[in-house]
């Protein structure tokens, strides 16, 4: 597993010169090459709690992301809080996490959902999302080898950020992607709507995930808009106002 992932890391950064903060995307784009899945994403928690994404292996896993951030819920969430793996697919999504089902449903082609948890120096701050067309080849996936390619992601990360100048307040270069760096918006929109509407953070992220999932939309798109001022923070209605 060591050889071909490493194989398939240097094939995909031979046809992609892209720099330090894109490692994530690279390392899920080689994890796709090593394990039979149709895609791949690697999320981290950072301060206070939040919930980053550093890089997919294409757009539809990026949106898978995007759309679980967006209800607050589901098998990448249960895999950082748990430590343990979660194997999940249509019928057991459904049950489970049935918001997070009907949008993965409806905007991507995905059926099924391995998301196991980063091991060593990631331990309990990181989770690999596994993406599956076909829900019957999430029962087909060999746990020993994807938790190698997982082992393999972490150990790449680990020492990409020993190698690399950062400070403590910044992070290694891969904390700072273009998917990080989207949801960092919304860490920002949550102080304007907490600010616009008298309210504690919590409250604020939940008025913002009611309020886009209401509206057909993500979570990160609609911070963009308050924080851009293209929305009206204290028009975003939640739970508590309908």
């Amino acid at each position: 597993m060591a050889e071909r992932f490493a194989s398939a890391l240097s094939a995909v950064s031979a046809e992609e010169d892209d720099g330090p903060e894109l490692l994530p995307v690279r390392l899920s784009r080689a994890v796709t090459r090593v394990l039979p899945v149709d895609g791949a994403g690697l999320c981290v928690r950072t301060g206070n709690d939040r919930r980053a994404p550093l890089g997919a292996s294409d757009e539809p896993s990026t949106r898978a992301e995007r759309l679980q951030f967006t209800v607050g819920a589901g098998p990448c969430t249960q895999a950082m809080d748990s430590g343990q793996p979660v194997f999940v697919v249509d019928d057991d999504l459904r049950a489970r996490w049935p918001a997070f089902h009907d949008l993965l449903v409806q905007e991507t082609p995905f059926r099924g959902v391995v998301a196991l948890p980063l091991r060593y120096d990631l331990a309990g701050l990181g989770a690999m999302d596994l993406y599956f067309t076909d829900p019957a080849d999430v029962a087909t996936l060999d746990v020993l080898s994807a938790m190698g390619a997982g082992d393999l992601v972490s150990q790449a990360l680990s020492e990409a950020a020993v190698w690399s100048d950062w400070s403590a307040a910044d992070g290694p270069p891969w904390l700072h992607g273009p998917a990080a760096e989207r949801r960092a918006l919304v860490w920002q929109a949550i102080g304007l709507t907490g600010l616009a509407h008298d309210v504690p953070a919590a409250e604020a992220l939940d008025r913002l995930r009611a309020h886009a999932y209401a509206s057909g939309r993500m979570v990160d798109d609609l911070a963009a808009d308050v924080v851009s001022g293209r929305a009206d923070p204290s028009s975003v209605c939640g739970p508590a106002s309908g």
